[in-house]
């Protein structure tokens, strides 16, 4: 889902600034509530855990550059229901930054876009996440269809916010539309696979309930809400 250089330009950046400071804003007040829950060195854990696993999806998975934008395999559902809300944004946002300092520096001019399109949809399957889910549910028992909802809020998310600056950067024209539509089209198909790996992980952690009092995962993956 990187915005390739030169799609957005000149003055129009300025807008990526401030849709990135929105994005960082609800991720610290997210983080502020983590930390008077559980601590700062757990929450701290967590982000670096999912951190690590970011750069992984983005370095080590197989991506694509289709139209706009490439297509990556991100399970930002996987994250957000193994670390939580806060932790999975900002290891979304320092993984995309280490790996523009470290292996795409040609990224970093355009990290306030692409920052803004990992954490927005984000922080929208997080809210359909307590509308869907009930309390008395613990993530380790929702069901395929819940998962299946989740990625398509949050990949359907990365994909309107690609389309937007695209559109914003560079208009209406046949080609450009094209290219959306082709990389749009492509990236859905994430859809298909990240509940599956939802679901898979989630297995995973219900075989092992002894990690039930870890740290290192959110409280909801274990637990109900009430």
């Amino acid at each position: 889902m990187h915005i390739e250089a030169g799609i957005v330009q000149g003055a129009k950046m300025i807008l990526s600034y401030g849709t990135a400071a929105v994005s960082f804003g609800i991720a610290g007040k997210l983080a502020i509530n983590s930390i008077k829950q559980s601590g700062l060195l757990p929450i701290g854990l967590k982000t670096i855990l999912s951190s690590v696993l970011v750069l992984i999806f983005f370095e080590v998975f197989p991506h694509h550059q289709i139209g706009v934008s490439e297509v990556h395999l991100i399970l930002g559902s996987t994250l957000f229901l193994i670390f939580g809300a806060s932790a999975a944004a900002f290891g979304l946002a320092l993984g995309l930054l280490i790996q523009g300092i470290f292996f795409a520096q040609f990224d970093l001019p355009q990290y306030a876009m692409n920052v803004t399109t990992l954490l927005m949809p984000l922080f929208a399957m997080s809210y359909l996440a307590k509308k869907i889910i009930p309390s008395s549910i613990a993530y380790k028992d929702i069901k395929y269809k819940d998962t299946l909802k989740l990625s398509l809020v949050y990949q359907g998310g990365i994909v309107t916010w690609v389309a937007f600056w695209a559109l914003y950067g560079q208009g209406f024209g046949a080609e450009n539309l094209a290219s959306v539509f082709t990389f749009g089209t492509a990236y859905m198909s994430v859809v298909l696979l990240e509940p599956l790996i939802d679901i898979a992980i989630l297995a995973i952690a219900k075989s092992y309930s002894s990690l039930n009092n870890s740290f290192v995962f959110t409280n909801r993956l274990y637990n109900t809400d009430k």
